[in-house]
């Protein structure tokens, strides 16, 4: 991201209010925007140095076009490394990466080898894109993905193969009861083994700690910037267990946020449309009604559930480990990345 460029003038947070939930919604729109995609590398190098000319005192003010180069790099690289994300796996393409994959799991109709077959295509890509865009201060080895991967595979699998085979024996309901039961089937594997993906893949972070900084005050910046250093230059605090355990925890509720309205709509919806004289008359209509549904849900799903927590995490140090008490920022303030 933007933090890692060099320069001792910070660049401002956000052209929105972060501390409100509808500030955060735009600033993760931005973020999650597609069309940041199609920034190549010429123009990621050319975002980046507008962004550097600002941070080294060569421009004095936040432009539109800062603004814009802001959020090319917010969406291109990762706030602890600066390298950019693999594009399959960034934010601003989730909804595309995930859309074959989300239809597929609600295709009607599938079979165990189907079922299995696409929650194995779902978790494999959760692994790529949580792996991708964890917090990089507490590396996580092959041996732990590979452990991690087969596992929350294990546990979708089960969920929905077990879902699948529960809801036909359920007599005592009506059929239209048991046709919406099945179409829900996927959320419960999506909702439970995503939250579940999300904790194995960064149990590192909760075992080992992920590292913490003072929230910096005005005067604390001013004082950086005629030491020529940048607010990233300030060492960290320590690895904190319990700030980790509280950013994984937020990201697994934010996966199920995100997942819950993309899995219940659009079937539910289409349960409805199938009823319809249209669609029964033309029933090769029914993937690309499918298909997008799952992409517009999509795209509104994503931010309101990105903007549910900070990305940049600030906490009271006190509320940590003992060894961080009385050592905070401004008013005692501590802060880290949660990741996404």
């Amino acid at each position: 991201m933007s933090a890692s460029l060099p320069g001792n003038r910070e660049l401002p947070e956000s052209q929105y209010d972060l501390n409100t939930y509808w500030g955060r919604v735009r600033q993760t729109a931005g973020i999650t925007d597609p069309r940041t995609l199609f920034t190549g590398k010429h123009g990621l190098e050319e975002a980046k140095s507008r962004l550097i000319a600002y941070k080294q005192g060569q421009v004095h003010e936040m432009t539109p076009e800062l603004w814009r180069a802001k959020k090319i790099v917010d969406s291109t690289l990762h706030p602890d490394t600066g390298e950019p994300v693999l594009l399959p796996f960034r934010m601003s393409c989730f909804v595309l990466s995930n859309l074959i994959v989300t239809a597929g799991m609600l295709t009607p109709g599938l079979q165990t080898t189907g079922t299995i077959a696409w929650q194995v295509a779902n978790q494999s890509l959760n692994v790529a894109i949580n792996n991708a865009n964890a917090n990089k201060s507490t590396p996580l080895s092959y041996s732990k993905i590979a452990q991690s991967y087969f596992l929350a595979v294990g546990a979708s699998c089960s969920v929905a193969v077990g879902l699948n085979s529960l809801v036909p024996r359920l007599k005592r309901i009506s059929p239209a009861t048991r046709t919406i039961l099945g179409r829900l089937v996927p959320f419960a594997a999506v909702a439970s083994a995503g939250a579940l993906n999300v904790f194995l893949m960064r149990g590192e972070e909760m075992r080992t700690g992920i590292d913490v900084f003072p929230v910096l005050s005005e005067k604390d910046k001013v004082r950086l910037a005629s030491e020529g250093k940048a607010e990233n230059d300030v060492p960290s605090l320590g690895k904190s267990k319990k700030a980790a355990t509280l950013a994984v925890s937020e990201t697994a509720l934010s996966r199920v946020l995100n997942s819950s309205p993309i899995m219940v709509v659009p079937p539910l919806v289409l349960v409805r449309l199938q009823r319809t004289k249209w669609l029964k008359n033309n029933p090769r209509y029914t993937t690309p009604v499918n298909l997008g549904l799952i992409l517009a849900m999509s795209y509104i799903a994503l931010p309101l559930a990105l903007a549910a927590f900070p990305t940049r995490q600030r906490i009271s140090a006190d509320t940590l480990e003992e060894e961080f008490h009385d050592k905070g920022g401004e008013n005692g303030m501590v802060v880290f990345n949660r990741g996404i």
